[in-house]
Order: structure tokens, then C-alpha cells, then sequence
């Protein structure tokens, strides 16, 4: 049973979502789908809060900013989107590859993922990557020459933008693990020196976990822009639905409909 608390974000969760619903109703849809394609499924990494994580009440759905932006733009578009759960981070990447899903509710730009998904532009939002460490190193980052000769972990198939990507394949020792909890655990147990994540989901996970003595590190890593991708073997990615989710996310940027989602998706978070 849920917390009096849960039970009050849930309520303005929705209450955010039915609000941002009615105002882009109020207008005339200027994205229209390709009437051929009946739905579209979307999913992305489960361990990204607020902007994707699993329903706790069903586990099969994914919930977060990213998911509401998704009820949103099936209601721009005219196309139903369910927002599924598909496994892991790597896994999620493989089934885009596969074409079994649609969308990919957030994702980095790689020149790798261009192989089998296309970028829908404008990006959904900006976000940082940093360097977590324990409280007190001897060893501070300030650049990226520092992180050499450390022992680092990031989660399995994360990309921290092109350039940082080539040079920790060229210069760095970085374990991969399958989620965000353990890499947390890693660090906090000494077994490796840092780690490389967002700073807002791994925020989420250190509270939620009660993990004290981690810093992030300043400058970030990289920041980087958030997309929403199509997989190449999805029978809706046409022109017309490439330019449909296009203008709805360009509407949606100007209303800065996201800002709005990614705070009810923290109080959210929080209560759960």
C-alpha cells in the first residue's frame, strides 16, 4: 500500500500530465502522423529517474517524465504509445536494433546508434554527466587526463557523447556493470576509484539507496542532449512520422513542457 505522501505525487503527477493534455488540445494539431501506423511502442532505460523508471504498481509499464512526454505525443501525433518495460539499458538498445520497439524514450547521439536508429529532432533535453567520487580522494578530477591510471564503472552500453566516448576507449580503464545500484555499491565499497553517470538519476538512486560519502566532481564530463530515437526496423519510421514526432517535440520544447515533467517526476520519485 502506498504512502499518504506517494498517493499525493501520484495525484499531482496526473494532475500535471491531464493540465499540459488539455493545453496542447486547445490548439490545432500541426503533426500528423502516418495513418498507417495503428501504434507505436516505446521504452528506455528502467534505472533513469525521473525520467524513466518501473511502475512499482506494474512492473511491466516504465513511468517518468519521459513516459508522460510519451502519453503527450500520441495525443499530438494521433497515434496510441505504450510505454513498455524491456530489461536492461543494453537490452533496450538490442530490441531497438531487433526492431521490436518503436521509440526509444531517450537516448545519447553515437555515431554507432545511427546504424540503427534515427534521432528525432529538437532533443527532448539537455543533461550532465559527471565523475562521482568518495568523499575525501586523494585523487581529485578537475579534467579528463585525470581520470587515467584510475579504476573507473559506468553502467553496460552508457555513452558520455562522442568525444569523451574516444577518448576513455583510448585512455581509460572503465569496468561495466549491468545497473546503476551496483556501480553505486562498487564505489562505495572501494572497489573502484569513480564513476561515470548523469548526475540527476544517480542523485535519485544515492537517496533512495542511502549511500552516503559520494561527491560529484566538477567540471562534468560532458553534457549532452537527450533524444528520442526510431528504430530503423520499425514499420511506422516514414517521413511523415519522422516530421510528425519532429514538430511536436519542437511545440512541446516552446511550451517547455518538459521542465514541467521532469519536476513532478522527482516528487514522484521521491515518495517512492
Amino acid at each position: 500500500m502506498g504512502t499518504p505522501g506517494s498517493a499525493r505525487a501520484r495525484r499531482l503527477w496526473r494532475l500535471v500530465v491531464a493540465g499540459l493534455m488539455a493545453a496542447s488540445m486547445v490548439t490545432t494539431m500541426s503533426a500528423r502522423a502516418d495513418p498507417a501506423c495503428k501504434q507505436l511502442v516505446a521504452t528506455g532505460n528502467p534505472e533513469y529517474p525521473p525520467f524513466l523508471w518501473r511502475d512499482p504498481a506494474n512492473e511491466t509499464r516504465l513511468i517518468g517524465a519521459n513516459a508522460s512526454l510519451m502519453q503527450l505525443l500520441s495525443k499530438e501525433i494521433g497515434v496510441p504509445i505504450e510505454v513498455r518495460y524491456a530489461g536492461s539499458w543494453a537490452r533496450v538498445q538490442e530490441e531497438a536494433r531487433l526492431g521490436r520497439v518503436d521509440l526509444v524514450a531517450g537516448a545519447f547521439f553515437t555515431t554507432d546508434r545511427l546504424d540503427y536508429m534515427d534521432y528525432v529532432y529538437p532533443p527532448l533535453r539537455e543533461t550532465s554527466s559527471v565523475v562521482w567520487e568518495r568523499q575525501g580522494a586523494t585523487q581529485k578530477y578537475q579534467q579528463w587526463a585525470d581520470l587515467k591510471g584510475r579504476a573507473g564503472v559506468t553502467v553496460i552500453n552508457n555513452s558520455f557523447g562522442e568525444e569523451f566516448d574516444r577518448f576513455a576507449r583510448a585512455n581509460l580503464k572503465i569496468a561495466t556493470v549491468p545497473s546503476l545500484e551496483q556501480a553505486l555499491k562498487m564505489l562505495q565499497l572501494g572497489r573502484v576509484d569513480y564513476l561515470i553517470y548523469e548526475e540527476d538519476p544517480a542523485n535519485a538512486y544515492i537517496a533512495q539507496l542511502g549511500i552516503g560519502g559520494l561527491v560529484a566532481a566538477s567540471p562534468p564530463v560532458s553534457n549532452e542532449r537527450l533524444y528520442l530515437t526510431l528504430s530503423h526496423k520499425s514499420s511506422c519510421n516514414t517521413p511523415e512520422m519522422r516530421a510528425a514526432l519532429a514538430k511536436a517535440l519542437y511545440k512541446f520544447g516552446r511550451q517547455n513542457v518538459m521542465k514541467k515533467l521532469v519536476d513532478a517526476g522527482i516528487q514522484l520519485w521521491r515518495t517512492q
